[in-house]
């Protein structure tokens, strides 16, 4: 038995020894590219005991046989925004090393943002949307169009969406920037817990959804982006704020309820609100045309989401708004007039990239 202390100690002496530099050193973190055994990159971060604000410490370390074997001591490994990154090369013992300007994220799974540029070579700026994601809107769209109401679920859809006009008109009036910006953060929430729940009832019928799941999430999608682009020219104000909030969270949960209860309801109901969301941005029209609101440039996110030509003004992308705005109010009502005919939804093909 103390042969086999005193063989332990001796190992462990010698494990210490070989480790101790890797495992104590103060020197930058190394990561190490697996498929090039030459080459290294030092990323801006302290070491293991070193305390830095943003820095994060990992270690690569290639173990016999060329297996590559990762060890983590902290977070992911992140940037700050002022670090460099830094290629060290080595070859026949002498270490060059290439400082570069690029700011990164480096990640320790691997993963990276892609670099994509426009057609004309720059930059693609945004990352809440791609390129692919781009289009140009149809204005040709009629705008009159209306679901007169004949059901009785019909008639209470409409009378809800209108009682709520009211108290909308009131709080905001003329304001039709705050007004429209109000308005999106509602608009961008039926089509999330419709694809949610018919999402889920997927998965519970082994089934497929017609396509309904990707149309409504890409409704949801376009109504955030129709807020992202007014949050650029209005600037609301902390009760505005809080309003948001308390609405959102109200409407959220009763449209919850309503699409479980009855999805033709709840899409009748969206089919009103497009209704009026066209109503409001006519209305901004008339105020812009007539000069009480300044026709500001349309803001660059706008103009790439939007694909509108240069020069283009901020009546250019209320129209545009509008025009989606159309789009959506047919989506709902051709997904209610579905559930009418007592059928469901999967059997008939989705209007995926109407709008």
């Amino acid at each position: 038995m103390m042969m086999m202390n005193g063989s332990s100690k001796v190992m462990a002496r010698r494990l210490v020894k070989q480790l101790s530099p890797r495992l104590f050193s103060t020197t930058s973190t190394i990561l190490t590219v697996i498929n090039e055994p030459a080459t290294t990159i030092n990323v801006g971060c302290g070491g293991l005991f070193e305390s830095r604000t943003g820095g994060s410490m990992a270690e690569w370390m290639r173990m016999p046989g060329g297996v590559g074997v990762g060890v983590r001591y902290a977070s992911t490994l992140a940037l700050n925004k002022d670090d460099k990154v830094v290629k060290k090369q080595t070859t026949n013992g002498d270490a060059e090393k290439i400082e570069t300007t690029e700011t990164a994220i480096a990640s320790y799974w691997g993963v990276g943002p892609s670099k994509i540029t426009k057609e004309d070579g720059t930059e693609w700026k945004w990352h809440c949307f791609r390129p692919w994601e781009t289009y140009q809107a149809d204005t040709s769209i009629d705008l009159k169009k209306h679901h007169a109401p004949t059901t009785f679920l019909d008639k209470i859809a409409y009378w809800t969406v209108k009682s709520l006009r009211f108290p909308t008109d009131l709080f905001f009036q003329k304001r039709y920037g705050c007004r429209a910006m109000m308005l999106e953060t509602v608009a961008a929430v039926p089509g999330m817990v419709g694809g949610m729940l018919l999402h889920c009832k997927s998965l519970r019928r082994f089934e497929h959804s017609g396509g309904w799941i990707k149309a409504l999430l890409e409704e949801a999608e376009n109504e955030r982006m129709h807020l992202m682009t007014f949050m650029e020219v209005s600037n609301p104000r902390w009760y505005e704020r809080a309003l948001v909030i308390t609405v959102q969270g109200v409407f959220f949960n009763a449209y919850f309820l309503a699409y479980m209860v009855s999805p033709k309801f709840a899409h009748r109901v969206v089919g009103y609100l497009e209704e009026e969301a066209i109503h409001s941005y006519t209305e901004f029209l008339k105020e812009l045309d007539k000069g009480n609101i300044e026709n500001v440039p349309a803001p660059a996110i706008a103009m790439d989401y939007w694909r509108l030509p240069p020069g283009s003004t901020l009546r250019d992308v209320v129209t545009v708004v509008r025009a989606d705005e159309a789009h959506h109010r047919d989506v709902n009502h051709f997904a209610s007039d579905i559930h009418y005919q007592g059928r469901e939804l999967k059997e008939a093909p989705a209007p995926i990239g109407y709008h």
